[in-house]
């Protein structure tokens, strides 16, 4: 019976990042909450699966960051915002004719980028602050 289980939760979580990927180009599916869901399904499912994704050089620092609170970097944000305001225009301009539908997009878009002010922005160290830092936490007695 866990077998069968692990196998629905491998599967979920394949699908889950595949409308994440799918969320990359459309702007009204989200990414993250997407990539989040099949974290947890591959963390219950798939020891390599979630090892995959956490180490994913395009997912798994975000998703690192993101688990953890420390939020997402202000050019991360800054890019989403812009993609989505412009496609929601161009859908709302020149694809879309149904005013209802075009208020729903307003309405998602703002709540996404309400959503995104929310969070916190991640800060970058440099590298060497990070290194010694990485140090200092490692050899608790030899930090100052």
């Amino acid at each position: 019976m866990k077998r069968f289980f692990n196998g629905i939760l491998t599967a979920a979580g394949t699908l889950f990042v595949a409308l994440g990927l799918i969320g990359i180009f459309v702007p009204v599916l989200p990414t993250t909450p997407f990539l989040l869901l099949a974290a947890a399904c591959y963390a219950r499912s798939s020891a390599r699966f979630y090892r995959w994704l956490m180490n994913h050089p395009w997912f798994g620092e975000s998703i690192r960051n993101y688990r953890a609170g420390r939020g997402i970097p202000l050019r991360e944000k800054l890019f989403v915002l812009l993609a989505l305001w412009l496609t929601i225009g161009i859908s709302g301009l020149f694809v879309l004719s149904n005013l209802w539908v075009e208020g729903a997009l307003v309405a998602i878009a703002a709540g996404v980028t309400v959503h995104l002010a929310a969070l916190p922005t991640l800060r970058r160290e440099p590298a060497v602050r990070r290194a010694v830092g990485a140090i200092a936490a490692d050899e608790p007695g030899q930090a100052e």
